[in-house]
Parts: structure tokens; C-alpha cells; sequence
């Protein structure tokens, strides 16, 4: 039996911890929504620490499964944290009988399904597949790990339902999992704020916005393979051969050679003086309103939201037909060009092309619309009460409750 819409939820969603990246921001969106709703959230998370740590809306009660240990160097690495907290999972599950566990990404997937399966709970399991997990795992721009499609398909069919972000995520889970396609729910991201207006006129600390130079092309994301930034600099190097231009990319690194790699390239192309790495901004929508065109330059996304945040800034934007969701947002290429991973010359004659004919703003935003935050956790919602057991949730006190093995879930 399902449980009727109209009960108040007890639900967990689970993320690695408050890292950079858009999955982690997408799932505290959601978190705070479904507070704000009058649900009684657990911030659940292998790690407290983190640079959107001051995210954390008070609504949510952070259950941090490290009990606040910094495990030794070799102990860090995402993978090996995130292996090392199923047994504090499964303790929380066993104590807390949450309604849901909704394990926010798919970094975190296995790790959810593990200590459900464990802890022999009702309480519902859903899945965020906010990744193309055929991409993720095959990729040659990285090292490929196809034991993930091996575990995904012995091991996602155990969930209650997923929650894919694109319909492209959604096919491709259903081809290489056992999930059924029918449990398996396209709902967009949670990307567009109701402060939109206010946060389009937030400060903007950057000489070249405003200085009435030449155009700008902006880009955003983490400085990792997955975004390709080294095509949009060949792109941008080509694109300088024809016109006088700019670049600015937002965003950091996640450790590693990242940024050194793309100013090294820069140099060697001839084109550091005109290309700018500001490093991640709180508020990327000035930058985006302000810009000519923005770039999406990715091998593979999910829902790409700096996509939908650009085009809701009325930006022109153009896009690689990447797998994920690309193709979705701009409407099979109505309203910004589509060219293939990898080809800079496509991409360069795509911008100039864009730049000298954008798509009207209100077309951008008008789409951009669709993906509002209120519109979206109510569709979760909708999924997450359908997989929940019958039982009514209790409210809970709101004071710190030790768990089980020293962990502590804090009410904030």
C-alpha cells in the first residue's frame, strides 16, 4: 500500500557532504524544499566538512556519519569515505526508520544500497540518477570503470524507484540496470530560484563586465574533465582568429592540477591575456546576465543547471550535444546550436554564429521557467510518499540524539 500526499514525511536524503559540485547543490536545494513543506528532514552525510557547509539551511537536522573524526590522509579519497559509512547508515536506518532515504547521488548509490539491504528496514529507498552512468563509467576522458555498470545492474533493482534528472538519464539507467522503467521518474532539477530577480542584480566584481570591450564568452563548472574546458579554450583560441573576444570561466578545482593544466593551454595558445578563471562565484547570475554568450563545453552531463541558470539570465547559449540532458533543455537545438563532444572548430563557428545572432531573451527565459525549485520538490514529493510505508512519522525532539558507534545527529 502507498501512502496518501497528505501525510507529513520523516525522510533522509543522503549526500557525501557539502562538497562543491551541482549534484550537492541540487540535493540541498531539495533538502530545505522538502522542509519548507513541513517534512522533518535528516541531512545525512559522510562528511560535515566542506565548502558549502554554510549551505545548510537550519530547517535541516545534519546526522554527520563520521562522527566528526577526520580519518587519517590515506582514508580520504570520496570513494573510500563513502565505502567506510555504510555501517553508520545502516545504524541510523535501524534507529531512525526514516519514511524515505533518497540517496542524493550517484556517488553515494551503492553505498545507500548496501546499508538498506542491511539494516532489512520498510523504510523507502529511491535513487537520484543525476549522472549518465554509461558515460560516467565508460568514458575515455577518464579511467573508465565499468565494474560500476556491473554493480548498478546487480544492485539498483533493490530500490523503491530512481528519480533521473533528464529523460537521457533515464533511458540509459533502464538499459544498463534492472530497474523497470515504469519506477524509474524523470523529474527536472531544482535550478531556478523565486529570488531570481534579486540574485540577477547581485554584485558582480570583475573589470571586464560592463567595461564596454569586446564580447564575453562565459563558462562555469568545476575545473574537471567532465566539463572539457580545454575544447572551449581551442574553441575560444579559434573564435580570436575571426574577432576580438574574451573568455571568462567560473569555477575551482576539486584538488589537483585542474586550473595549472587550462592556463598552461592558455599560454601555449596564445590566449592567456584574454582568458579569465575568477575561481567559483556564490552567484553566478550577474556574470551570466551580463555575459554575450555562454559556453557548455561538457563530454557528459546529467541536467547541466548552469545551462537552464544561463538562459534564465537570458544569456544566448550554446551547448555540445553531450549525453544528459543538453539536448532537452534547448529543444533539439531551437534555442542555441548543438555540436558534437569535442570539436572545437564546431564549437568556435557556434559561438560566432551565436554572438552575431542570439536567441531572444524572453524565449530563454520563458524555458528556463520550467525548471523552478517549488515545481520540482513537489514532484519529488509526489514520488517519495508513494514509495513510503503506510505508517504515520512521530514528531521528533529537536535536540541532539546520539547514534550508534559515536556519530551524532545535531539539530541545527
Amino acid at each position: 500500500m502507498m501512502r496518501m500526499q497528505s501525510g507529513r514525511l520523516r525522510i533522509a536524503v543522503f549526500l557525501y557532504g557539502p562538497t562543491r559540485g551541482g549534484a550537492t547543490r541540487r540535493g540541498l536545494t531539495l533538502a530545505e524544499g522538502f522542509a519548507s513543506h513541513g517534512h522533518a528532514v535528516d541531512l545525512v552525510m559522510a562528511r560535515r566538512d566542506g565548502p558549502l557547509a554554510g549551505r545548510i539551511s537550519p530547517r535541516l537536522r545534519v546526522v554527520d556519519l563520521s562522527g566528526g573524526i577526520k580519518p587519517p590522509r590515506l582514508l580520504r579519497n570520496r570513494r573510500i569515505r563513502t565505502r567506510l559509512c555504510v555501517a553508520g547508515l545502516e545504524r541510523y536506518l535501524l534507529r531512525e526508520r526514516p519514511d524515505v532515504l533518497l540517496a542524493g547521488s550517484t556517488a553515494v548509490h551503492l553505498a545507500a544500497l548496501r546499508a538498506h539491504r542491511r539494516a532489512r528496514v520498510d523504510t523507502g529507498l529511491v535513487l537520484r540518477a543525476c549522472s549518465h552512468l554509461s558515460s560516467v563509467s565508460l568514458s575515455t576522458r577518464r579511467f573508465p570503470r565499468p565494474l560500476q555498470l556491473v554493480n548498478a545492474r546487480l544492485h539498483y533493482g533493490k530500490a523503491a524507484a530512481a528519480i533521473a534528472v533528464s529523460e537521457d538519464v533515464a533511458e540509459d539507467l533502464a538499459k544498463v540496470t534492472t530497474l523497470p522503467r515504469e519506477h524509474i521518474h524523470v523529474v527536472p532539477n531544482p535550478v531556478i530560484p523565486p529570488d531570481l530577480e534579486q540574485s540577477l542584480r547581485g554584485p558582480l566584481e570583475h573589470s571586464w563586465f560592463g567595461d564596454g570591450g569586446p564580447p564575453i564568452v562565459l563558462s562555469a563548472g568545476r575545473l574537471a574533465r567532465q566539463k572539457d574546458f580545454p575544447t572551449l579554450l581551442r574553441a575560444f583560441a579559434l573564435l580570436r582568429e575571426r574577432r576580438q573576444a574574451r573568455l571568462v570561466i567560473l569555477g575551482e578545482a576539486n584538488g589537483g592540477t585542474g586550473r595549472e593544466e587550462l592556463e598552461r593551454l592558455a599560454l601555449r595558445l596564445g590566449i592567456a591575456k584574454q582568458v579569465s578563471l575568477p575561481g567559483m562565484v556564490d552567484n553566478p547570475f550577474p556574470y551570466m546576465a551580463r555575459a554575450d554568450v555562454f559556453a557548455l563545453s561538457s563530454a557528459w552531463e546529467g541536467m547541466p543547471g548552469v545551462l537552464i541558470e544561463a538562459m534564465a539570465s537570458g544569456c544566448p547559449v550554446v551547448s555540445t550535444d553531450c549525453p544528459g540532458g543538453s539536448r532537452e533543455i534547448l529543444e533539439d537545438g531551437a534555442l542555441g546550436p548543438l555540436v558534437p563532444v569535442g570539436d572545437a572548430a564546431a564549437l568556435a563557428e557556434a559561438l560566432e554564429k551565436t554572438l552575431d545572432a542570439p536567441v531572444d531573451a524572453g524565449r530563454l527565459r520563458s524555458r528556463a521557467s520550467v525548471f523552478g525549485i517549488d515545481a520540482s520538490v513537489e514532484r519529488y514529493l509526489s514520488v517519495l510518499h508513494h514509495v513510503a510505508p503506510t505508517r504515520r512519522s512521530q514528531p521528533r525532539a529537536p535536540h541532539e540524539l546520539p547514534l550508534p558507534g559515536g556519530a551524532v545527529a545535531a539539530a541545527r
